[in-house]
């Protein structure tokens, strides 16, 4: 018997979420994906179809806010731009949207940024 990927297991995980959830105009959908080196998050209204806002540890803004070395210290500096990024849109509440991964490390680090930032999850 073939053993399935942890990569495909997560894909069915995060199919079976969105399944669940979807973002709207006044409620949007804060979605994670991470992978080995880098975070990325969006905000994506799905009735449009469009992201609204999006940040990850690519950007030169995050790289210079950037004091301490780690992935999670990183990672909470991404959670919080993306944060600020969408007060300045006028967006307050979001659908978390953890694409599939654990709530934890990483991706509960930018939750409880967002959420320190004064982002509703």
């Amino acid at each position: 018997m073939a053993t399935v990927s942890g990569k495909a297991r997560r894909v069915v995980r995060h199919t079976r979420v969105r399944n669940k959830i979807s973002g709207t105009g006044e409620r949007p959908r804060l979605a994670v994906y991470r992978s080995l080196n880098n975070i990325y998050a969006q905000i994506i209204d799905d009735s449009s179809g469009h992201t609204i806002v999006a940040a990850s540890t690519l950007e030169k803004e995050v790289l210079d806010a950037v004091n301490e070395s780690g992935k999670i210290s990183v990672s909470r500096i991404v959670g919080k731009v993306i944060a600020q990024r969408a007060k300045n849109q006028g967006i307050s509440q979001v659908v978390f949207d953890r694409g599939g991964y654990k709530y934890h490390g990483r991706v509960k680090a930018i939750a409880e940024a967002a959420r320190e930032e004064g982002l509703k999850l």
